[in-house]
């Protein structure tokens, strides 16, 4: 079967929805692909680069008529018409607010997958478009503050001064919050970042941010894995706080959006009471904005001189990689529907990702699917025989469980460690008392070296050993020059044992300067 990619029509759309690598994906399952003239040129993807991976090179008419069409926005009523009956339409459609095109693509006995509609469960990542475009829109979100904001955002020491670093504060850790903050640390900036989930301050912390406590304002998500509506009370708790936090920001960057509606976050008070400079990067303008001053489209500068960016095509300003991405969103749903590799799609309305992402088929609408349970969510008890999830206590107490088995295991193999040394330490003990001083005296050492070796390698964090091993190479070469020298001992015994002392440290010395090199070559820009 036949997958079109026809040219974006949407004005400033830059984005595509294959590229030369996802076409030569495609085509590995069995699938012809076929390429509107220029489809790519936005992106950087010239139409011979697609040729060059197999796809055919088609005018819109062509892209539009093939049995399979993937796009990145939904079709005008025009493109819907150009549809093939019984034709596969993969594309955002945003269902939730797009009767109309749902009324269209069922007359024609379309079958639709909504990208935008992908199920928040964890085997349907791979496919969630939007949280690749969230993910792109949150880096590009720091890159338009920087372009925007009149200072550096690492602090510098210099002969001339010092510089504070910018001071950063994100609204929101979703996937776009998390890429800002990633983006943000990694420049330098000092990142206060807020979620009104308790879960999301581990994932704030270990990017390098700080997660801004407030208890009145959190709350745990709902059944269908987004945060719950506020409270009146959690609602005056947040906006104090994000008015107090943006009278300390240099830049914000707010990024709430819930089910492609945005929730607002920065008052105008808010704004007024910024310092003159400041930016604020608007990421849900696509659904109203979270600041009240946000006009999405469009970068606006507040009577305080507060600039306030609402671009609503961040994932477009960035358009090679976020196509790289999407493309390869679409390359893993058709792997899902495409199990055989013989370019024939099956899909599978039992299978809860596929119709979680169906709105239309077979001239019906689909749309809205039935509920998807997320772990996220607490489950109610069966009434119908079928079996109950482990409630949260249940799932505490079967962690305490574990955690004591796996103490009571360690301490009786602590036991039998213990008994096994002082079993071993009196028949080595009634040995040496047989032996001459000499040979005593070198044995201490011996044993010494091993207890001493023992201790400090098991003591040291495992992200820690490889550059031991690389410093342990001197000690190898001071054995294997020792080694050397007893070579020519006249007893042979000596000498066997100097032979494969040198062999087991010539190993030690080469393995360790090989993983050595491997190591730093992870570093390295080239590689």
């Amino acid at each position: 079967m036949m997958i079109g990619i026809p040219k974006e029509t949407l004005a400033g759309e830059r984005l595509v929805a294959a590229t030369p690598k996802t076409v030569t994906q495609l085509r590995a399952l069995g699938y012809e692909v076929a390429v509107e003239r220029g489809a790519g040129v936005e992106a950087s993807y010239s139409d011979k680069a697609y040729s060059d991976a197999g796809a055919s090179i088609v005018d819109a008419a062509a892209a539009w008529g093939c049995g399979i069409v993937t796009t990145v926005n939904a079709p005008a009523e025009q493109q819907v018409a150009q549809l093939r009956d019984k034709a596969m339409l993969i594309s955002r459609l945003a269902p939730h607010t797009n009767n109309e095109l749902l009324d269209a693509l069922a007359s024609r006995d379309v079958t639709a997958l909504a990208l935008d509609a992908v199920p928040r469960i964890s085997r349907a990542q791979s496919i969630d478009v939007l949280s690749t475009m969230s993910n792109v829109s949150g880096y590009r979100a720091v890159i338009e503050a920087a372009e925007e904001f009149g200072g550096m955002f690492t602090g510098q020491v210099t002969a001339a001064g010092k510089t504070q670093p910018a001071k950063v504060f994100v609204i929101g850790g979703g996937v776009a919050g998390l890429a800002a903050i990633g983006a943000a640390v990694s420049l330098g900036a000092e990142v206060r970042a807020f979620d009104v989930r308790p879960e999301a301050g581990e994932q704030i912390e270990s990017l390098g941010a700080t997660f801004v406590q407030a208890k009145a304002a959190q709350q745990e998500r709902s059944s269908t894995g987004y945060a719950k509506a506020l409270s009146d009370e959690q609602e005056r708790a947040t906006l104090a706080l994000y008015a107090e936090e943006a009278a300390k920001a240099d830049i914000i960057i707010t990024t709430a959006l819930v089910r492609g509606s945005a929730v607002r976050t920065i008052t105008k008070e808010a704004v007024a009471g910024m310092r003159s400079g400041s930016v604020i990067v608007d990421v849900a303008a696509t659904g109203g904005g979270n600041c009240e001053l946000t006009v999405p489209g469009s970068k606006t500068v507040s009577d305080n001189g507060v600039t306030i960016i609402g671009y609503t095509d961040l994932a477009s300003r960035m358009p090679r990689h976020t196509s790289q991405l999407f493309g390869t969103n679409v390359v893993n749903l058709m792997k899902l529907l495409t199990s055989a590799k013989d370019g024939k799609p099956a899909l599978n309305l039992d299978d809860p990702v596929q119709r979680g992402m169906t709105v239309t088929n077979e001239h019906q609408i689909l749309w809205p699917p039935p509920a998807v349970a997320v772990s996220a969510a607490s489950t109610q008890a069966a009434t119908d025989g079928s079996p109950v999830a482990p409630s949260s206590e249940e799932l505490k107490e079967e962690a305490r469980r574990k955690a004591a088995a796996q103490e009571a295991e360690l301490t009786a193999k602590r036991k039998r460690n213990t008994v096994l040394m002082a079993i071993s330490g009196i028949i080595l003990a009634a040995a040496l008392a047989f032996t001459d001083a000499a040979f005593l005296a070198i044995f201490s050492i011996f044993v010494l070296a091993i207890f001493v070796g023992y201790y400090v390698v098991s003591n040291v964090s495992h992200s820690l050993h490889t550059p031991l091993m690389s410093q342990t190479n001197a000690i190898s070469g001071i054995i294997l020059i020792g080694s050397l020298l007893q070579i020519g001992s006249e007893n042979p015994v000596v000498t066997m044992l100097a032979v494969l002392s040198a062999a087991i440290a010539s190993i030690n010395v080469f393995g360790g300067f090989l993983v050595t090199y491997r190591m730093l070559s992870m570093f390295r820009k080239d590689a």
